[in-house]
């Protein structure tokens, strides 16, 4: 449903427009102008006009059949990234390690109660999942949720399993509160957290946390990804988790140098 805020600052035709993009998610990527006013809360002639305005954008465009967004929305979450650094700074590290595992690794953030994926350097492997920049998963099945949720203090964590899973994914496993706290007490005891499987069958994976080296919170996650059947626990712990750990640490500790450089501006043209 369209947002409605008392704010007088609130400007409910932005709210309205991501209310739109935001619809068309991984099982409906092309949808007509009645389905999205129907999953926006829209009236379909204020539907209609924001797609038009979307699409005159570039955001979206008109199909037989509906509409369907445009690649050029991947630059609303790469200008997120990039203002950030941590991906220009994670990035030859992440290469590293996957030459290293010859597995993929995957650096992720929370949203609401899923993660998103905001890097990844792959390997051509066939799992279960097909993962890309701006894949959402629910977070508690993850390992790279796990860690995300682990850095979080109690009242942030309550308010984001108040939130429903956007991912459109139904996971194997299906904790209870009493479940995903013990785990995450394991987590925050180890520092890192493993995932066998309760996302979807075939997935293994061991992930760390990415640290803001000034105060210690939980920027991101990185993982490693096996396939269960080619790589069994004590591979992923025994030998991936150790160069996991080291690269997690040499990325907090590269991108404390980076945010501590001194910004420069270019001189105004004369």
């Amino acid at each position: 449903m369209p947002r409605r805020d008392d704010d007088p600052n609130f400007v409910e035709a932005i709210a309205r427009g991501l209310d739109v993009v935001k619809a068309f998610e991984p099982h409906r990527p092309v949808m007509t102008l009645s389905e999205v006013a129907t999953a926006t809360g829209l009236a379909r002639p204020t539907a209609r006009r924001v797609l038009l305005t979307l699409e005159s954008l570039g955001y979206v465009r008109t199909l037989e059949g509906g509409f369907s967004l445009t690649p050029r929305v991947l630059e609303l979450g790469l200008t997120y990234v990039q203002a950030m650094g941590l991906w220009g700074v994670a990035r030859p590290h992440m290469e590293r390690l996957v030459a290293q595992t010859h597995e993929s690794s995957s650096v992720a953030q929370l949203d609401g109660s899923d993660i998103v994926y905001v890097a990844r350097v792959a390997v051509p492997k066939i799992i279960t999942l097909s993962v890309g920049i701006g894949t959402r998963f629910p977070a508690p099945q993850t390992s790279l949720g796990k860690v995300l949720l682990a850095g979080l203090t109690p009242a942030e964590l309550d308010a984001v399993l108040d939130e429903p899973s956007r991912a459109g994914v139904r996971a194997r496993w299906q904790p209870g509160r009493d479940e995903i706290d013990a785990v995450l007490r394991e987590v925050r005891a180890k520092g890192w957290a493993l995932t066998d499987e309760q996302l979807a069958p075939g997935i293994r994976s061991v992930a760390a946390p990415l640290r803001d080296g000034a105060d210690g919170r939980v920027l991101a996650a990185l993982n490693v990804t096996v396939h269960a059947a080619e790589t069994p626990v004590e591979t992923l712990t025994r030998e991936h988790l150790p160069l996991l750990l080291q690269t997690a640490g040499d990325i907090g500790a590269d991108f404390a140098l980076y945010r501590a450089l001194p910004v420069t501006t270019a001189p105004a043209a004369s």
